[in-house]
């Protein structure tokens, strides 16, 4: 049960600015056994989001509600993923090779490709939630939650899937979890049931089809390109998945 609490606060240290014990670190054995929490991080950072929605959709306007929700996720993980997503953007934007695409996304600066693809993405993300909310504030809840969840599963997969694209020092910039076992791969599948469970409606398993081929077609993009995935490809199917799972739910809205 020890090691258990362990390696759960190594993911709530690793993938959220969330103060933990002193005795958790950033251990390469314990951020890969931690991966399995990672779609149970989802929910905590949803959590916060929400919070916002629930609490001051009475008192405020949809779209200051919306943004506030989007801030306090952001600021909840560090925008931990937001900086994978833009890394993205610039290495595949500006880089031709594997070697150069890798150079770029391990590069703190953010360049134009980064910026622009930070901008449409928020701004789509705000836009949808604007939108559920105007449909029905639990519904909207249920949304955020399903999405942050799904999304981080989706990331879990690519360790299950694929390869790490790093395999020299430049692996070692950053901590990264890179292996899965089939039973952590199944432990990290459970946090999902429950958000899919909270619509109550068959309908909302359909989200798993729109998701999951987009998440094989990054993962096909990003074998072609660097044969593999980095921490920053991870960022980035989070944050377009989660894009995803919210389409989903605003386009089905009529029907649940």
């Amino acid at each position: 049960m020890k090691k258990e609490i362990r390696i759960f606060f190594t993911a709530l240290m690793f993938y959220t600015r969330i103060p933990c014990p002193p005795w958790v670190d950033h251990s390469e054995e314990y951020i890969d056994k931690s991966t399995k929490y990672f779609p149970l991080i989802g929910w905590i950072v949803s959590a916060v989001s929400i919070l916002f929605v629930a609490g001051l959709y009475s008192v405020f306007s949809a779209p200051v509600c919306i943004v506030l929700a989007v801030a306090a996720g952001i600021l909840t993980t560090g925008a931990f993923h937001e900086d994978g997503f833009a890394d993205v953007c610039d290495g595949f934007g500006g880089g031709w090779t594997k070697e150069k695409i890798l150079e770029i996304m391990k590069d703190s600066r953010v360049g134009a490709y980064g910026v622009i693809g930070l901008v449409l993405i928020l701004s789509l993300k705000i836009f949808l939630l604007v939108e559920l909310l105007k449909f029905n504030v639990w519904y909207c809840c249920k949304a955020v939650i399903l999405a942050h969840v799904l999304s981080r599963f989706m990331a879990v997969t690519f360790m299950y899937t694929h390869q790490y694209s790093r395999d020299d020092a430049s692996s070692k910039v950053k901590p990264v979890a890179k292996k899965l076992s089939s039973s952590n791969f199944l432990v990290s599948f459970l946090w999902v049931i429950p958000a899919l469970i909270l619509f109550k409606s068959w309908i909302i398993i359909l989200v798993i089809i729109p998701v999951y081929l987009m998440k094989v077609y990054l993962a096909s993009y990003f074998k072609k390109w660097i044969n593999g995935y980095t921490g920053d490809c991870l960022g980035a199917t989070q944050q377009v998945t989660e894009i995803v799972t919210l389409l989903f739910c605003a386009g089905i809205w009529k029907y649940i």
